[in-house]
Protein backbone atom coordinates (compact mmCIF):
# COMPACT_ATOMS: atom_id res chain seq x y z
CA UNK A 1 0.00 0.00 0.00
CA UNK A 2 0.91 3.73 -1.48
CA UNK A 3 0.02 6.61 0.50
CA UNK A 4 -0.50 9.42 -1.81
CA UNK A 5 -0.23 13.24 -0.30
CA UNK A 6 -2.21 16.05 -2.03
CA UNK A 7 -2.07 19.43 -1.12
CA UNK A 8 -5.25 22.15 -2.02
CA UNK A 9 -3.29 24.75 -4.65
CA UNK A 10 -5.32 25.59 -7.93
CA UNK A 11 -3.53 22.50 -9.87
CA UNK A 12 -4.97 19.97 -7.57
CA UNK A 13 -8.75 21.52 -6.83
CA UNK A 14 -11.71 21.84 -9.02
CA UNK A 15 -13.75 24.28 -7.46
CA UNK A 16 -17.69 24.23 -7.09
CA UNK A 17 -18.35 21.05 -9.51
CA UNK A 18 -18.24 17.44 -10.85
CA UNK A 19 -17.22 16.98 -14.12
CA UNK A 20 -17.08 13.33 -15.92
CA UNK A 21 -14.97 15.55 -18.27
CA UNK A 22 -12.45 16.58 -16.01
CA UNK A 23 -9.02 14.87 -16.62
CA UNK A 24 -7.08 12.92 -13.20
CA UNK A 25 -4.60 14.73 -11.15
CA UNK A 26 -3.40 11.23 -10.43
CA UNK A 27 -4.04 7.64 -11.13
CA UNK A 28 -3.71 5.43 -8.49
CA UNK A 29 -4.22 1.14 -7.53
CA UNK A 30 -6.66 -0.09 -5.86
CA UNK A 31 -5.77 -0.51 -2.42
CA UNK A 32 -3.81 2.86 -2.12
CA UNK A 33 -4.29 5.48 0.21
CA UNK A 34 -4.46 9.18 -0.44
CA UNK A 35 -3.40 12.10 1.83
CA UNK A 36 -5.30 14.94 1.33
CA UNK A 37 -5.06 18.39 2.06
CA UNK A 38 -7.92 20.30 1.78
CA UNK A 39 -8.98 24.29 1.85
CA UNK A 40 -12.44 25.78 2.67
CA UNK A 41 -12.77 29.59 0.96
CA UNK A 42 -16.89 30.45 1.84
CA UNK A 43 -16.17 34.19 -0.30
CA UNK A 44 -18.66 35.67 1.48
CA UNK A 45 -15.84 35.15 4.83
CA UNK A 46 -12.63 35.83 3.37
CA UNK A 47 -12.75 39.53 4.39
CA UNK A 48 -13.03 38.29 8.51
CA UNK A 49 -10.74 35.95 7.91
CA UNK A 50 -8.12 38.28 6.34
CA UNK A 51 -4.72 37.41 6.95
CA UNK A 52 -5.36 34.11 8.03
CA UNK A 53 -5.82 32.63 4.30
CA UNK A 54 -3.33 30.46 3.30
CA UNK A 55 -1.34 31.26 0.37
CA UNK A 56 -3.04 28.64 -1.03
CA UNK A 57 -6.40 29.21 -0.70
CA UNK A 58 -5.90 32.88 -2.30
CA UNK A 59 -4.42 31.35 -5.40
CA UNK A 60 -7.46 28.95 -5.73
CA UNK A 61 -9.35 32.01 -5.21
CA UNK A 62 -7.49 34.22 -7.68
CA UNK A 63 -6.48 31.82 -10.29
CA UNK A 64 -9.41 28.82 -10.42
CA UNK A 65 -12.85 29.15 -12.25
CA UNK A 66 -15.76 28.51 -9.87
CA UNK A 67 -18.02 26.42 -11.11
CA UNK A 68 -22.17 26.48 -9.51
CA UNK A 69 -21.09 25.50 -6.31
CA UNK A 70 -18.90 26.70 -3.23
CA UNK A 71 -16.46 23.77 -2.32
CA UNK A 72 -13.39 23.20 -2.94
CA UNK A 73 -12.53 19.84 -3.96
CA UNK A 74 -8.94 17.58 -4.56
CA UNK A 75 -9.56 15.41 -7.69
CA UNK A 76 -10.20 13.55 -9.43
CA UNK A 77 -8.20 10.82 -8.65
CA UNK A 78 -8.59 7.58 -11.14
CA UNK A 79 -8.34 4.14 -9.85
CA UNK A 80 -6.98 1.25 -12.12
CA UNK A 81 -9.41 -0.23 -13.59
CA UNK A 82 -12.38 0.99 -12.52
CA UNK A 83 -15.46 0.90 -15.02
CA UNK A 84 -19.18 1.86 -14.90
CA UNK A 85 -20.40 -0.64 -13.27
CA UNK A 86 -18.49 -1.06 -10.29
CA UNK A 87 -18.12 0.39 -6.32
CA UNK A 88 -15.69 2.45 -5.30
CA UNK A 89 -15.18 1.40 -1.45
CA UNK A 90 -13.94 4.66 0.20
CA UNK A 91 -12.72 4.00 3.75
CA UNK A 92 -12.20 7.02 6.26
CA UNK A 93 -9.16 6.78 8.59
CA UNK A 94 -8.22 10.09 9.85
CA UNK A 95 -9.15 13.70 9.55
CA UNK A 96 -8.29 17.04 11.59
CA UNK A 97 -8.27 20.55 11.59
CA UNK A 98 -4.85 22.01 9.33
CA UNK A 99 -5.38 25.66 11.71
CA UNK A 100 -6.74 27.24 13.86
CA UNK A 101 -9.87 28.38 12.97
CA UNK A 102 -12.87 28.05 11.14
CA UNK A 103 -15.86 29.70 10.03
CA UNK A 104 -19.85 29.50 9.79
CA UNK A 105 -22.07 31.43 8.04
CA UNK A 106 -25.57 32.08 6.32
CA UNK A 107 -26.64 34.06 3.41
CA UNK A 108 -30.22 35.19 2.53
CA UNK A 109 -32.70 32.80 0.79
CA UNK A 110 -30.50 29.94 2.09
CA UNK A 111 -30.92 27.64 5.01
CA UNK A 112 -33.83 26.01 7.13
CA UNK A 113 -35.16 29.69 8.13
CA UNK A 114 -34.85 31.96 4.97
CA UNK A 115 -37.59 34.11 5.91
CA UNK A 116 -36.56 35.08 9.45
CA UNK A 117 -32.82 35.28 8.75
CA UNK A 118 -33.07 36.97 5.07
CA UNK A 119 -29.40 38.73 5.10
CA UNK A 120 -25.44 37.63 5.44
CA UNK A 121 -24.02 36.97 8.51
CA UNK A 122 -20.27 34.87 8.78
CA UNK A 123 -18.14 34.15 11.96
CA UNK A 124 -14.82 33.32 12.42
CA UNK A 125 -14.73 29.90 15.27
CA UNK A 126 -11.64 30.04 17.32
CA UNK A 127 -9.87 26.23 16.73
CA UNK A 128 -8.29 24.31 19.48
CA UNK A 129 -6.90 21.41 18.10
CA UNK A 130 -5.11 20.08 20.67
CA UNK A 131 -8.27 20.42 23.76
CA UNK A 132 -10.95 19.27 20.64
CA UNK A 133 -13.54 22.20 20.43
CA UNK A 134 -13.81 25.29 18.47
CA UNK A 135 -14.38 28.54 20.68
CA UNK A 136 -18.06 29.94 19.87
CA UNK A 137 -18.08 32.99 22.44
CA UNK A 138 -20.32 33.15 25.56
CA UNK A 139 -18.83 30.74 27.31
CA UNK A 140 -19.73 27.75 24.79
CA UNK A 141 -16.99 25.57 23.37
CA UNK A 142 -18.29 23.26 20.54
CA UNK A 143 -16.68 19.64 20.69
CA UNK A 144 -14.75 18.69 17.44
CA UNK A 145 -15.97 16.09 15.29
CA UNK A 146 -13.69 16.64 12.16
CA UNK A 147 -15.33 15.04 8.74
CA UNK A 148 -15.23 15.69 5.14
CA UNK A 149 -18.59 16.98 4.34
CA UNK A 150 -18.46 16.80 0.11
CA UNK A 151 -16.68 13.97 -2.02
CA UNK A 152 -17.73 11.67 -4.75
CA UNK A 153 -17.05 10.09 -8.27
CA UNK A 154 -17.93 11.66 -11.30
CA UNK A 155 -21.13 11.95 -12.47
CA UNK A 156 -22.81 10.29 -15.42
CA UNK A 157 -21.75 11.87 -18.80
CA UNK A 158 -25.10 12.72 -19.68
CA UNK A 159 -25.71 14.52 -16.66
CA UNK A 160 -22.63 17.08 -18.23
CA UNK A 161 -21.05 19.70 -14.84
CA UNK A 162 -23.06 19.44 -11.93
CA UNK A 163 -22.80 21.98 -8.88
CA UNK A 164 -20.87 21.31 -5.85
CA UNK A 165 -24.17 22.03 -3.42
CA UNK A 166 -26.22 19.12 -4.13
CA UNK A 167 -26.03 15.59 -3.01
CA UNK A 168 -26.35 13.12 -5.33
CA UNK A 169 -25.71 8.91 -6.79
CA UNK A 170 -22.10 10.44 -7.47
CA UNK A 171 -22.40 11.61 -3.52
CA UNK A 172 -21.25 15.29 -3.54
CA UNK A 173 -22.50 17.35 -0.36
CA UNK A 174 -23.60 14.68 1.53
CA UNK A 175 -22.66 16.42 4.71
CA UNK A 176 -23.66 13.29 6.88
CA UNK A 177 -21.91 13.24 10.42
CA UNK A 178 -21.92 9.58 10.28
CA UNK A 179 -19.03 9.52 8.15
CA UNK A 180 -16.16 10.59 10.25
CA UNK A 181 -13.10 8.31 10.45
CA UNK A 182 -13.82 4.66 10.80
CA UNK A 183 -16.30 4.87 8.68
CA UNK A 184 -16.77 3.08 5.19
CA UNK A 185 -18.45 4.76 2.29
CA UNK A 186 -19.54 3.03 -1.07
CA UNK A 187 -20.22 5.03 -4.15
CA UNK A 188 -21.23 3.66 -7.85
CA UNK A 189 -19.12 4.62 -10.35
CA UNK A 190 -20.12 5.91 -13.61
CA UNK A 191 -17.07 6.89 -15.61
CA UNK A 192 -13.66 4.92 -16.38
CA UNK A 193 -11.48 5.23 -13.89
CA UNK A 194 -14.52 5.96 -11.00
CA UNK A 195 -12.69 9.78 -10.89
CA UNK A 196 -12.92 10.41 -7.23
CA UNK A 197 -12.56 14.02 -5.50
CA UNK A 198 -12.85 15.25 -1.64
CA UNK A 199 -13.10 18.40 0.20
CA UNK A 200 -15.40 20.55 2.36
CA UNK A 201 -14.04 19.94 5.52
CA UNK A 202 -16.54 20.42 8.90
CA UNK A 203 -14.83 20.72 12.29
CA UNK A 204 -18.24 19.34 13.46
CA UNK A 205 -22.39 19.57 12.29
CA UNK A 206 -25.25 19.30 13.56
CA UNK A 207 -27.63 16.74 11.74
CA UNK A 208 -29.64 19.14 9.49
CA UNK A 209 -26.68 21.75 9.15
CA UNK A 210 -29.60 24.22 9.65
CA UNK A 211 -28.24 27.63 8.84
CA UNK A 212 -26.01 26.39 5.82
CA UNK A 213 -22.76 26.03 6.60
CA UNK A 214 -21.29 23.47 9.35
CA UNK A 215 -18.11 24.47 11.20
CA UNK A 216 -16.00 25.10 8.34
CA UNK A 217 -12.73 24.36 7.61
CA UNK A 218 -9.74 23.11 6.31
CA UNK A 219 -8.73 19.21 6.89
CA UNK A 220 -5.67 17.12 6.60
CA UNK A 221 -7.12 13.29 6.34
CA UNK A 222 -6.43 10.02 4.41
CA UNK A 223 -8.48 8.02 2.75
CA UNK A 224 -8.19 4.06 1.55
CA UNK A 225 -9.86 3.34 -2.43
CA UNK A 226 -10.56 -0.30 -3.05
CA UNK A 227 -12.03 -0.79 -6.46
CA UNK A 228 -15.31 -3.54 -5.64
CA UNK A 229 -15.89 -5.90 -8.40
CA UNK A 230 -18.40 -7.99 -6.64
CA UNK A 231 -21.36 -5.19 -6.06
CA UNK A 232 -23.72 -3.89 -7.42
CA UNK A 233 -25.16 0.12 -6.13
CA UNK A 234 -27.26 2.39 -7.78
CA UNK A 235 -27.12 4.69 -5.17
CA UNK A 236 -24.48 5.21 -1.99
CA UNK A 237 -24.20 3.31 0.81
CA UNK A 238 -22.29 3.29 3.94
CA UNK A 239 -21.29 1.61 7.49
CA UNK A 240 -19.90 2.00 10.77
CA UNK A 241 -18.52 -0.49 13.40
CA UNK A 242 -21.92 -0.23 14.75
CA UNK A 243 -24.52 0.82 11.18
CA UNK A 244 -25.79 0.08 7.90
CA UNK A 245 -26.21 3.26 6.63
CA UNK A 246 -28.69 4.00 3.91
CA UNK A 247 -29.19 7.27 1.99
CA UNK A 248 -31.66 9.13 0.24
CA UNK A 249 -31.95 12.34 -1.54
CA UNK A 250 -34.51 14.99 -2.71
CA UNK A 251 -35.65 17.88 -2.70
CA UNK A 252 -38.91 17.31 -0.36
CA UNK A 253 -37.62 15.60 2.77
CA UNK A 254 -40.47 13.12 2.99
CA UNK A 255 -39.21 11.67 -0.43
CA UNK A 256 -35.52 11.35 0.61
CA UNK A 257 -37.00 9.32 3.42
CA UNK A 258 -38.82 6.71 1.17
CA UNK A 259 -35.24 6.75 -0.78
CA UNK A 260 -33.42 6.25 2.26
CA UNK A 261 -36.34 3.63 3.21
CA UNK A 262 -36.46 1.96 0.00
CA UNK A 263 -32.10 0.90 0.42
CA UNK A 264 -32.61 -0.28 3.92
CA UNK A 265 -35.34 -2.85 2.49
CA UNK A 266 -33.70 -3.56 -0.49
CA UNK A 267 -30.28 -4.20 1.71
CA UNK A 268 -32.65 -6.62 3.85
CA UNK A 269 -33.53 -8.76 0.80
CA UNK A 270 -30.49 -8.85 -0.26
CA UNK A 271 -28.45 -10.14 2.67
CA UNK A 272 -30.94 -11.75 4.82
CA UNK A 273 -33.40 -12.71 2.13
CA UNK A 274 -36.63 -11.22 3.54
CA UNK A 275 -40.02 -10.68 2.02
CA UNK A 276 -40.46 -6.63 1.43
CA UNK A 277 -43.12 -7.03 4.13
CA UNK A 278 -41.26 -8.25 6.85
CA UNK A 279 -38.29 -5.59 5.73
CA UNK A 280 -40.36 -2.98 6.19
CA UNK A 281 -41.86 -3.74 9.51
CA UNK A 282 -38.35 -4.53 11.05
CA UNK A 283 -37.28 -0.90 9.77
CA UNK A 284 -40.61 0.56 11.55
CA UNK A 285 -38.83 -0.96 14.83
CA UNK A 286 -35.37 -1.10 14.43
CA UNK A 287 -34.12 1.65 11.70
CA UNK A 288 -33.29 5.29 12.90
CA UNK A 289 -34.04 7.94 10.24
CA UNK A 290 -31.93 10.53 10.85
CA UNK A 291 -32.43 14.49 8.98
CA UNK A 292 -28.98 14.65 7.12
CA UNK A 293 -29.26 17.89 5.84
CA UNK A 294 -32.34 20.68 4.98
CA UNK A 295 -30.04 23.25 3.26
CA UNK A 296 -28.10 22.11 0.09
CA UNK A 297 -31.55 22.06 -2.20
CA UNK A 298 -31.65 18.64 -2.55
CA UNK A 299 -32.39 17.60 1.37
CA UNK A 300 -31.16 14.68 2.49
CA UNK A 301 -32.01 11.58 5.24
CA UNK A 302 -30.13 8.91 5.82
CA UNK A 303 -31.62 5.27 7.97
CA UNK A 304 -29.78 3.47 10.60
CA UNK A 305 -29.78 -0.49 11.05
CA UNK A 306 -27.51 -1.24 13.86
CA UNK A 307 -25.97 -4.39 12.89
CA UNK A 308 -26.18 -6.18 16.57
CA UNK A 309 -29.59 -7.03 15.12
CA UNK A 310 -28.32 -8.88 12.44
CA UNK A 311 -25.76 -10.57 13.95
Amino acid sequence: MTTHELIASPDTVHWGFYSAALSPILTIPSGDRLRVHTESGFLGAMDKVGSRASKELLAITENNRKGDGGHMLIGPIAVEGAEPGDVLEVRFVEAAPRYDWGVNIFRPLRGGLPEDFPYHHAVVVEIDVAAGFGDWGAGVKVPLDPFFGNFGVAPPVSMGEVASAPPGIWGGNLDNKELRPGATVYLPVFNEGAMFSIGDGHGCQGDGESCTSALECALSGTVELHLRKDMELSHPRAETDSHYIFMGFDPLIDNAAKSALREAISFLGQQRAMSRDDAYTLCSLAVDLHVTQIVNGVKGVHAMLPKAILA
